[in-house]
């Protein structure tokens, strides 16, 4: 009899590490109902630049007439990520099947140079003057020049410039309602909003704070859209706004010249496309990260019969962990901005490049990341952003991801503007091989140099049924864990059959390399799961958190209608009609 309990209970410790046995089921009830639209689509994370954005398609505006709009709201409403001050990519699809995606990722200025925020010790500088706050953090803003790129070249003509700069600026000199959210946010980023005297004052309130339910006015904000709204996004890089952030950087020690800003601009690339078992997958190039590492994933991932593993089982994290660690580990290596460095991004998203990846797999034990480097190339990519997705009746598409890199960004607001900067410069390799504010490391490729954008990890991402049409798109904020959460986005709809809300809502983890352990969510893996994992090698972060936070829209396949999607995990609304 003690024999037959030694076997049984034998068994059950390999289970764990053999059979991977989860007791949770593949469908998880979604924790919001999805928004439908019969002929339109806005999702972003804030109700009142949703609706600006729907308005905009209401009076005849499509789809890139109408982001540019929730862009511009999104700079009043959502401070902490929306900007004037940051950049970002656009991936936009037309009804006809033409894709096409617009750079506006920031700059570094002219003044910068490989070691700039290392000190006479050879050490990382901290604080003011670093990478992560002050004014030396902050490259050139590219979101302005990126939304009128967008405008000229894609807008409907049916609404002009100054019609789609006026809801901001309208929403920045009347003021709008603080939600409980927005009203404690700036009271936790207290201590390093309050050493700048305008981020102080604007979002501060002088140390008086504002309160849920508070009207917060931006007028020098009011006063830049408007200049903006009358001469152009010119005005942002050679007018008065130049003028006025110069000035301010001159005054403080900071890199941006009034030359640094009239040199910026925007640029249009090719996006970067792939498969994934049938289902064509297009996305953002460099100096996106994004893209790449997703298609990179999703390749190794092909390999494996991920829906007979089930979605929340140990054998599926196992591998997605493991493919993971390894597109992060050729991330570090191989990615920078390709206008500077060579970027083998057709190499690297090669199925047959993904075969030799996952060969490397071992499905009874977890990888260390001491072991595991950049894959062989024969020849010769912030931890809060915001996305939206804009659908409109014709069928176009626009997806958006934008920055300021850290929540407020350098939290410093250029006198006289009401314009929050950017702290995009640690999205460089600061010092090559030391771990950024997100813990990634990042290689030579992606080292400081002048007028260099810096590698990202936005990846909006548009997917497309097996006929060719438009099935969803959709994006993420949250640093590098986006890549991985708009990834597992995939995997739910493809392989796990989950309608668009619970594949956005559905629990997820996330791996990039070093640090080498998973991040897990609050209550977002059974006991008996972890348990599994940890017999197999793998390490756990000392404490839960998100993984990142997704928004999106898909299309009904009888219907038509669509579905917009807006994370669990943050706040925001989709808006249709």
């Amino acid at each position: 009899m003690k024999s037959i309990k030694k076997v049984a209970i034998y068994l059950i410790v390999m289970s764990f590490q053999f059979s991977f046995i989860s007791l949770e089921t593949n469908i998880f009830a979604a924790r919001r109902e999805l928004s439908r639209g019969k002929h339109a689509m806005v999702a972003s994370q804030h109700p009142l630049a949703s609706r600006i954005g729907a308005d905009v398609m209401k009076r005849g505006g499509n789809a890139v007439d109408a982001a540019i709009a929730v862009a511009l709201a999104l700079a009043v409403v959502y401070p902490e990520a929306g900007n004037l001050g940051g950049g970002g990519f656009m991936l936009i699809r037309f009804k006809d099947g033409r894709t096409t995606a617009i750079d506006y990722r920031e700059m570094a200025p002219a003044k910068a140079s490989r070691n700039i925020f290392i000190d006479d010790k050879g050490e990382l500088i901290k604080g003011e003057g670093s990478s992560t706050v002050g004014y030396r953090a902050a490259g050139v803003p590219g979101t302005p020049a990126g939304l009128e790129m967008a405008f000229q070249k894609y807008g409907s003509k049916k609404l002009s410039w100054k019609e789609l700069v006026e809801p901001a600026k309208k929403l920045a000199a009347d003021g709008y309602v603080l939600t409980a959210r927005l009203a404690n946010l700036f009271k936790s980023y207290k201590e390093t909003l309050s050493k700048y005297p305008e981020s102080n004052r604007i979002f501060l309130n002088e140390g008086k704070f504002y309160e849920e339910g508070d009207t917060l006015k931006q007028p020098e904000l009011a006063k830049t859209l408007e200049r903006m709204q009358k001469s152009g996004a010119k005005e942002f890089y050679t007018g008065e706004t130049a003028r006025l952030i110069a000035e301010d950087m001159k005054a403080n020690n900071g890199l941006i010249t009034l030359e640094d800003l009239k040199n910026y601009q925007a640029k249009e690339r090719v996006p970067v496309r792939g498969t994934y078992r049938g289902y064509e997958i297009i996305s953002m190039p460099s100096p996106s990260s994004g893209g790449i590492v997703l298609l990179e994933t999703l390749n190794i991932l092909e390999k494996y019969d991920l829906r007979a593993m089930q979605s929340n089982s140990s054998q599926k994290y196992h591998v997605v962990t493991e493919a993971l660690r390894r597109s992060f580990a050729d991330r570090a290596e191989f990615m920078g901005d390709a206008d500077f460095v060579p970027v083998p991004a057709a190499e690297l998203i090669d199925k047959k490049y993904a075969e030799k990846r996952a060969l490397t797999i071992d499905l009874t034990k977890a990888s260390k990341s001491t072991d595991i480097g950049a894959g062989q190339i024969v020849g010769k990519e912030p931890m809060e952003t915001t996305h939206f997705t804009v659908v409109d009746a014709e069928g176009n598409c626009v997806t958006n991801t934008y920055t300021i890199n850290d929540l407020y960004g350098s939290r410093v607001t250029a006198k006289g503007t009401g314009v929050l900067l950017n702290d995009e410069m640690d999205d460089f390799a600061a010092r090559p091989g030391t771990p950024n504010m997100f813990g990634l490391i990042q290689g030579e490729r992606n080292a400081v140099a002048p007028k260099k954008r810096p590698l990202s990890a936005m990846t909006p991402t548009i997917v497309l049924r097996k006929d060719g049409s438009l099935w969803f798109a959709v994006g993420a904020r949250g640093g590098p864990r986006i890549i991985t959460a708009v990834m597992q986005t995939i995997i739910n709809m493809i392989d796990h059959d989950m309608n668009f809300q619970q594949a956005i809502d559905a629990p997820r983890l996330h791996h990039q390399w070093f640090p080498d352990e998973i991040l897990y969510e609050p209550f977002g893996m059974s006991p008996d799961t972890r348990i599994a994992l940890e017999k197999l090698g793998h390490k756990f972060a000392e404490k839960p958190g998100y993984v990142a936070s997704a928004t999106g829209i898909a299309i009904e396949e009888k219907t038509g209608v669509r579905l917009g999607a807006i994370d669990a995990r943050s706040d925001g609304e989709a808006v249709g009609y």
